[in-house]
Parts: C-alpha cells; structure tokens; sequence
C-alpha cells in the first residue's frame, strides 16, 4: 500500500495523527534510504535526463564517432567515464541518490564502448562491424565488450551500492548468453536456438533476482532489474517458442498463470503483467481457432471471468486466515522477504 498525503490527511481527521506528525513522517520516508525512485516530477527529469545520455552512448551513437580512431574513442571513453564518476561522487556527497545512481550507470555502460576504441586501436577487432551494431546483432566478438562490462558493472555496485546499476548488469547478462549461443553454433544462431536461450537465461536471472531479493531484503530493492529482464527474457523465448500441440499451449497458459500467481505474491508486478499478456494470447487463440464457430465459448469465458471475480470476494474475506496459515510453512527469509514487501 502506497502512503499518500490524502491518506495522512484522513488520518489526521480521524485523530489517528496530529498535523506535525504528520509532516514528520513524510520527511522520514522521503529521507529513507531506501525509497526508491517516485513518479513525481523531479524524479522524470533525473532518469530522462538519464536516459538520454545514456542512449547517445549507446542505442543512438552513430557512424561519426569511427573518424576519432581506435585511440579517440578509447580517450573520450575514459574521459566521460571520469566526468560521470566525478559526478556520482559530488551527488552521493550532496544526499541525492537518484542522480548518483543514473551517473554511475552512464560509466557502467560507457565500458563497451571503451573497449570497442581499445581493441581497434590494438588491431584485435575482427571483423569489419561498428561499435552501433552492438546493439542489433548476435556476433561472438562482442563478449569482450560484455565482460568487461560486467567486470565493471560489478565493481561499481559493489562500491556504489545503487539499485540501478542493476540494469546494465542485467542487460549485458541477457546480451552475453545470445552472443555465448552464436559462438557455440560457429556464427549467428538461428531464431529457434535464441528464442530457447532467452526462455532458460531469463529463468536463470529470475532466480538469481529471487536470490537478491532474499538478501537485500532489509534493504533497498536490488532485484527489480534482474526481475524485469529475468522476467522479458523468460516470456519472450518461451512465447517465441514454436508447437502446433493443444497440450503445449494449455501448458503455456498454466505457466502464465503460474506468473500472475508469484507476482502477486512476491509483489512483483512484472509477473503480473506478462502473464497476463501471455493468458490473454492463449484465450485469443481459442477464440480465433479452436472455438472459431462455437457460440458457447464467450458465454462460457464470461462465466468463468465473473467466477474469478467471486474467489476475488473468497479471497479477500479470507486473506489474513490464508495468507498466515500459508506463510507459516515459509523458511523464515522467504517469510521475511513477504513482509517487506507488504504492508
């Protein structure tokens, strides 16, 4: 449950808390830690802000950097890195851990990019791509880029400690097991073998995010970015996936349920949202072949819906009795990571 000041107000009218408790208690969860990003204005600037610079380093630097040379690219490299660090310090000192953690980031994913100048201008560049094909294609040369981001992403959150440098660790995961696939099979791998990749790396990743979760679970919330792309990586190959069996499908919808279930319990709502999507694929499915001209199947799917409306009032009703007698059989980290996450 989300604190808001309309909720503070009311109980203020209810004589739960005076005026200035009020206004303490929004001061103490605003100057936690552990807060986190919010969606207010201030927040949309910094990862904009973010962001953009992040994506001319990387999604949208274009042909022109090539003039510079191995050398060039490799300098300017070290010398926006040194401009980010520099900042992150001067931020982390000042108390404002968003724009610390955006720079730290922007040096994080700066180290393909200064490794690409570096192997050019050492004459270890094997082929003719650019630095610009990073991000489109599957080829084995890059897992120098990638490791050495990793090597780097780790060194900094260790030192640094922010959640979001999470997600150029978890993006670079997900770009190293496509690219190890590429170099297993001898060249670029074929649609099939990558969608397989993604579905058992994305599982790996969500594990470990479960892992992370349980560990920093005191703390701030170091699992979203693994969970996130854990979760697309996952999904995504799994949906690729490819079966003209009924059975496989159902299994396909079950495994969608499945999500919506952890993400409800683990309060994860990037669970909730893919397996969602993923239900909603295989009903449209019924819908446009299997039941293509049978008129009982909206009827049926209907009552099926208003039936999942009811175990919603069942559940509600219940929650407390179920929700402790279910937890009560948890490992007590599991239990504690629950209620961290709850209120």
């Amino acid at each position: 449950m989300k604190i808001s000041r309309t909720i503070l107000d009311e109980a203020i009218n209810n004589s739960i808390l005076g005026p200035d408790q009020a206004d303490r208690l929004i001061d103490f969860l605003k100057n936690r830690p552990d807060a986190g990003p919010r969606f207010d204005f201030t927040h949309v600037l910094y990862y904009l802000g973010g962001m953009i610079a992040i994506g001319a380093m990387t999604l949208f630097m274009n042909l022109g950097w090539e003039s510079f040379g191995g050398w060039g690219i490799f300098f300017i490299s070290l010398l926006y890195a040194g401009i980010g660090l520099k900042l992150t310090s001067k931020f982390q000192q000042k108390g404002h851990a968003i724009p610390a953690g955006i720079c730290a980031t922007f040096v994080v994913v700066l180290t393909p990019l200064a490794i690409y100048g570096l192997q050019q201008a050492l004459g270890l560049w094997p082929d003719a791509s650019v630095y610009r094909e990073y991000h489109k294609y599957i080829k084995w040369h890059w897992l120098y880029m990638e490791l050495g981001t990793l090597a780097v992403g780790a060194i900094l959150a260790w030192h640094y400690k922010y959640p979001f440098l999470l997600m150029p660790i978890a993006v670079t995961l997900w770009y190293l097991s496509m690219d190890i696939a590429a170099m297993l099979v001898g060249g670029r791998a074929d649609f099939e073998l990558r969608a397989l990749v993604s579905m058992y790396f994305g599982l790996l990743i969500t594990l470990l995010a479960f892992w992370v979760d349980i560990r920093s679970r005191k703390t701030m919330d170091y699992a979203f970015w693994l969970y996130l792309f854990g979760v697309i990586a996952f999904w995504g190959g799994m949906t690729a996936q490819h079966s003209d069996s009924e059975l496989s499908r159902f299994i396909y919808f079950c495994i969608n349920l499945g999500l919506i279930g952890i993400g409800v319990l683990l309060v994860r709502r990037v669970f909730v949202v893919f397996g969602a999507i993923g239900g909603s694929i295989y009903l449209g499915h019924l819908a446009s072949s299997v039941f293509r001209d049978g008129w009982m199947f909206p009827i049926i799917l209907t009552a099926v819906g208003l039936g999942i409306i009811y175990l919603g009032i069942l559940w509600q009703r219940n929650e407390q009795a179920i929700t402790e007698r279910a937890r009560s059989i948890l490992p007590a980290q599991i239990r504690e990571l629950l209620e961290a996450r709850n209120i």
